[in-house]
């Protein structure tokens, strides 16, 4: 059955990937970008044109609460993406994350809790572990905030759940590993080595490369979404996306370096190391649960899998015309 989603966030990265694939499916889709005066709408704007036709997309902040439940009225869906998500601004600006990541998210909540939504779906993040206690991580390891970023996102998870608790809103909190893929900003690891080894022939410049991570490709983590509709299994519940296999960092510059074949350097960039209590040393996830509940399973898996996600992605960074669209010789802390 076709339904009515709001998908706060649709103009990023992930964001932009689930509008396109909800479209596709016959979703009637709504979404919600930052206003701005040039009328941009991020990803959206390069989608294609029939996906465009179909999708009502308003600008506005999803800190205006007035606005949020106006646009919603009648919503069946809500996929709560819309975050404030680099960890070094965090640290320099840890209260717009409270603006946006705690009283946004309550905005989105209180718009589904009035709409009588079926399923609310908050976005989670691998970080509110902080740095693995016991591997794989299951969705019981304890919490454990080691930024400001983190912080917030424990503080959004939270607010879905007692929203589900206390007012019987239908709520789920997916918690994607890493997920990389096409349209991710470059202050991203992945990307922002593929785009400075694609544009250096001697070299780059990294942060912390012994930390490992379980990078999850964008159309797999899409997948889980898409998952979760009609599910009533996966209501009450935290469920996480990961492929259950982790890369070191150096693993992955490697990679990527292999891939574009460059043999450049890496020299180590202070700004783009974390305050030492701060730094995550390793997530790798169980994903027995969306195995179970949402019968979920990541296609790119294993090493081969994720060798495949990273030709991809350089494929696509490689194109003049994606490349574009960032400001490429700007790292944004």
């Amino acid at each position: 059955m076709k339904k009515k989603i709001f998908v706060s966030g649709g103009g990023g990265f992930i964001g932009s990937h689930l509008v396109e694939k909800l479209i596709e499916l016959g979703h009637k889709v709504k979404t919600i970008v930052p206003y701005n005066i040039d009328n941009s709408w991020g990803w959206i704007d390069h989608l294609p044109k029939k996906t465009k036709d179909n999708l009502e997309v308003i600008s506005g902040d999803i800190c205006d609460q007035n606005l949020i439940l106006r646009e919603t009225k009648k919503i069946e869906i809500f996929f709560h993406l819309a975050a404030l998500i680099s960890i070094p601004y965090s640290y320099k600006s840890p209260q717009s994350y409270v603006s946006t990541n705690i009283n946004g998210t309550v905005n989105i909540l209180e718009a589904a809790k009035n709409s009588n939504a079926e399923l609310f779906v908050q976005t989670s993040t691998s970080e509110v572990y902080g740095s693995a206690q016991t591997i794989p991580i299951t969705e019981n390891h304890p919490l454990n905030a080691q930024s400001p970023y983190a912080a917030s996102k424990i503080a959004g998870d939270q607010l879905a759940m007692s929203y589900h608790k206390s007012f019987g809103l239908p709520s789920l909190v997916l918690r994607p590993f890493n997920t990389y893929g096409p349209r991710q900003s470059l202050r991203a690891f992945i990307p922002s080595t593929i785009k400075q080894i694609l544009e250096s022939d001697k070299k780059i410049q990294l942060g912390n490369l012994n930390s490992k991570r379980d990078f999850t490709y964008v159309s797999d983590t899409v997948d889980g979404y898409i998952s979760a509709i009609g599910n009533k299994k996966c209501i009450g519940e935290t469920i996480q996306l990961g492929t259950g296999i982790d890369f070191s960092m150096r693993e992955t510059f490697e990679n990527i370096k292999k891939i574009i074949g460059k043999n450049v350097k890496v020299v180590k960039d202070k700004n783009r190391m974390r305050p030492k209590m701060s730094e995550v040393n390793r997530l790798i996830s169980s994903n027995k649960k969306a195995k179970k509940i949402l019968k979920w399973k990541p296609k790119y898996s294993g090493k081969n899998g994720f060798i495949k996600g990273l030709k991809e992605t350089v494929e696509w960074f490689d194109d003049s015309k994606n490349l574009s669209q960032y400001k490429s010789k700007l790292y944004n802390y």
